[in-house]
Order: structure tokens, then sequence, then C-alpha cells
């Protein structure tokens, strides 16, 4: 038999990059279509163990291994959204301004007999305390399209963020070290 084929669940060029470094190149990109509504009083980590999960089934595959992953930005209980629109980014970035406050990014390996490994990675962020004009220039890059909690930090936020603990890979989208763990412990060939 074949060295198994690999499935990322995800559309995300970030997450294309950050696999890349671990010397894996999926087979195939599928992204999931799936509701991402959070459910009633769902807490942050859950959902984000949820997404993971229900996008790693939507890609299932019999014949490999399908990866997927969700990142959330959590500040407290409450889940941010992908700001969407340039009102949604500035409310975001006006929460977060001088607080801490929580990544939750959630991978799901689904093996092809289709038994299903997790893991999350919680990392803390903490943005210095921004201006007004420091959140209009950001705005203005337009970096925070599609993100969550409308902040890219592989971009021109890492400028603004005073501290992380924990998983850069994760903020950006794909927990490296706990994906490789995944990886290695489903028996998928890796370095």
């Amino acid at each position: 038999m074949g060295q198994p084929t690999l499935i990322l669940a995800s559309a995300s060029p970030r997450r294309r990059e950050l696999i890349a470094r671990l010397g894996v190149t999926p087979d195939a990109i599928a992204p999931a279509d799936i509701d991402e509504t959070p459910a009633k009083g769902e807490l942050p980590r859950d959902y984000a163990k949820r997404m993971a999960r229900e996008k790693a089934e939507a890609a299932a595959s019999p014949d490999g291994f399908v990866l997927a992953g969700d990142t959330v930005v959590a500040a407290g209980r409450r889940i941010l959204p992908k700001a969407e629109d340039e009102a949604a980014a500035r409310k975001c970035l006006e929460l977060l301004s001088g607080r801490r406050h929580r990544v939750l990014s959630a991978i799901a390996l689904r093996a092809p007999d289709g038994s299903v490994r997790e893991r999350l990675s919680e990392t803390i962020v903490q943005f210095k305390r921004l201006s007004s004009d420091e959140i209009d220039a950001y705005i203005a890059s337009g970096e925070w399209d599609g993100k969550a909690g409308g902040y890219a930090i592989q971009g021109i936020a890492e400028g603004l963020i005073s501290r992380i603990q924990g998983s850069h890979s994760g903020v950006v989208g794909l927990p490296l070290y706990e994906t490789r763990a995944l990886l290695k412990a489903a028996g998928f060939p890796i370095a």
C-alpha cells in the first residue's frame, strides 16, 4: 500500500503555507461548507472544537486522512466574528484594544477508518491600547477582511500586539506543534 493521502479541509492559503512548514503537502484541498453559527450559549473552546470536527467530517474521504481546523478569537465568553465589513472590524479592534484575549485554534484529523483525533491550542494575545488613528490605519489596510476578531497577526497587526503567550502559528490559523503531534499519533508519515 502506498503513502496515505491527506485532504486539507480549508480554503485558507495561510493553512496551506503553515502545513508546508511541516514538510507536508496536501493531496487535495476540499473546503468544508458547513453552518458556522455558534449554538446558543456555546462557549468559545467548545465552538472551535465542534467546527474543526464538523469540517473534518464534511470533507471525509474513505481513501485518506482529512485535516480541518478552526480559529476562534474570544473576549471572555464572547466569540468574536470574522470581520466581513469595516464596521465589524472596527468594533472588534475597539473591544480588543489594550486588553488580553484568547485565540483558540482547534484541529481535527479524520482517519480513513472514520476515527477522529482532535487537539486545541489556546494562545493569549494582548493588543496595546489602540488610538483611533491606529484603528483607522489598520481598517484602511484591508488586512482585517474575513479574519476572526478583525485582525491578522501575520501582518501589520503584529506591530500592535504587545504580548503573546502560546502558539503564533495557532493565531495565524494552524497550530504547528499540535498538528505535527496529531499527524504522528495517527500514523501519518511526517519527519
